[in-house]
């Protein structure tokens, strides 16, 4: 038996990729035994106890595949554990390029949720409505068997992928040079991928004489595109309007950008959200003088200075009208010009963010430690568009005062609960629930405690007697069951230092 579900799909890329990986490929929260480990989770295959089955005691359970390089991953099948009441009915389908930062699939309906199995033996497959690059899956059930248990066999399809990489540094670019003086064009196809920690910084711009330019940026963490033909009246304007697609594009993940431009008509499609639009000016052609800039916009006469920030991050499978930029800057070819230190690696982030999704159950705890002067401190960084959710609870010595650092009406709130009711709070006047990352810094010293947020000046409560961290933190926790009503709306990121 075979069951499809269409989703979308990509012809020339339905190559099976599980099948012939080693035992290492797999990995697993748990396994009720070794006869039913991760390896043993091979569709149609019968080895050990005939797939992959975690523990009872498992509250988080999930199937991890490596495929061993970055791959196009355009479907995924699923199976339960051979001759048995174990599969599962739904799963979420996660993706990465490391094995340390993970992305959750959706479809376009914006559905995370995969249809899986209704017995043990049948093969469902899910082909992807947008094909996804990445090197590790991780299949995560929802809901299995009522009359069995979570039983579970995939595999995934897709093919291998001609990869152009360049990482920018926050100063440097790649110049494409005309041959002539100026390149008139009526049709533009510009496309690549990029990944970013940063919320602001130029991607491409060009610009013309008569008054012609495009300019892609990031802003806000969000993708700003400005073109503009032939009127020379909006170039120097505070009124030229930009098209704004995509948000939160600054979280370490590969996002893709595809422009077309025919006359005044142009598509520009983020992560398969495409927008439509006219361009502004009376022309039909975008004609730029003498070069293209991809990383940031050169201020002309000085070189590795720029007009605007430029672009800190990765940049993937560059094309300019069929032109491989990357691939004629690899090969110092003299159309292109690099300034400053362009790479052609992406190296891994230091640090990785996290997402609290909007559950109670979802926090993370991590063991607390006194400083050599008493008390202790912590610093992280947040974002979320939520105007109220819990930071982080810290229970503290002497017992039972415990400390909450929460998002009230889009403000922080720090309040420090003592015996009984008693309670001493102090807010910050800075709104945060803007979507961008806010920086703070939490500190316990010298019979006070002290927030500061965006490097701002600090607010502050005074102490009786010193306070010591008791047991563990809790980043985006659920109030203790002492601590009344806790928020319940929570979407933070958060990198944290300690």
């Amino acid at each position: 038996m075979f069951a499809v579900i269409h989703r979308g799909v990509n012809d020339n890329c339905i190559g099976p990729l599980v099948s012939a990986l080693p035992h290492s490929s797999f990995q697993s929260s748990s396994q009720s035994s070794v006869r039913y480990a991760a390896y043993n989770a091979k569709l149609n295959r019968r080895d050990g106890a005939g797939g992959w089955s975690p523990m009872v005691t498992d509250q988080e359970p999930w199937l991890q595949v490596d495929l061993k390089e970055q791959l196009e991953v355009t479907a995924v099948a699923t199976q339960g554990r051979y001759d048995s009441w174990d599969w599962v009915s739904s799963y979420l389908l996660l993706y990465s390029d490391t094995g340390r930062a993970w992305k959750q699939y959706r479809h376009e309906d914006g559905v995370g949720r995969f249809v899986g199995n209704v017995n043990s033996e049948a093969v469902v497959q899910n082909k992807l409505s947008h094909p996804v690059r990445a090197r590790f899956l991780r299949f995560v059930p929802l809901d299995w068997n009522p009359s069995g248990w979570m039983g579970l066999r995939v595999e995934v399809y897709g093919c291998s992928y001609k990869s152009y990489v360049a990482e920018f540094d926050g100063r440097s670019s790649l110049l494409y040079r005309f041959n002539q003086k100026s390149m008139s064009t009526v049709k533009d196809v510009i496309s690549l991928r990029f990944k970013s920690h940063q919320a602001e910084g130029v991607l491409l711009h060009g610009e013309g004489q008569r008054g012609d330019y495009i300019t892609l940026e990031l802003h806000r963490g969000r993708l700003d595109l400005y073109l503009n033909l032939d009127d020379s009246r909006l170039r120097f304007s505070s009124g030229r309007v930009a098209v704004t697609v995509g948000s939160l594009l600054d979280d370490q993940h590969w996002h893709s950008v595809h422009i077309e431009r025919f006359n005044k008509q142009v598509n520009l499609t983020v992560d398969s959200h495409t927008q439509h639009f006219q361009t502004k000016g009376e022309g039909h052609s975008l004609e730029v003088d003498y070069e293209l800039s991809f990383g940031g916009i050169p201020l002309p006469g000085k070189p590795g200075t720029f007009l605007r920030k430029n672009f800190h991050g990765c940049m993937e499978n560059l094309y300019y009208n069929g032109i491989n930029i990357i691939d004629l800057a690899k090969r110092r070819k003299p159309q292109i010009h690099s300034v400053g230190n362009v790479t052609f690696s992406c190296s891994q982030p230091q640090l990785v963010a996290c997402t609290f999704l909007s559950s109670g159950s979802s926090f993370l705890s991590l063991p607390s430690a006194a400083s050599a002067t008493g008390g202790f401190s912590v610093r992280f960084q947040f974002r979320t568009w939520n105007p109220d959710g819990l930071l982080l609870s810290v229970p503290l010595n002497p017992e039972p005062q415990r400390l909450e650092l929460q998002i009230s009406n889009t403000q922080l709130r720090l309040t420090l609960h003592s015996s009984g009711q008693q309670k001493s709070e102090v807010s910050t006047g800075l709104r945060v629930s803007d979507g961008l990352w806010h920086s703070v810094s939490l500190d316990t010293r010298n019979l006070r405690i002290s927030v500061t947020v965006d490097g701002e000046p600090c607010s502050m409560t005074e102490l009786w007697e010193q306070v010591e961290s008791r047991g563990n933190l809790y980043f985006g926790a659920p109030c203790s069951k002492n601590s009344g009503q806790c928020p319940k709306e929570q979407d933070i990121l958060q990198r944290i230092h300690r």
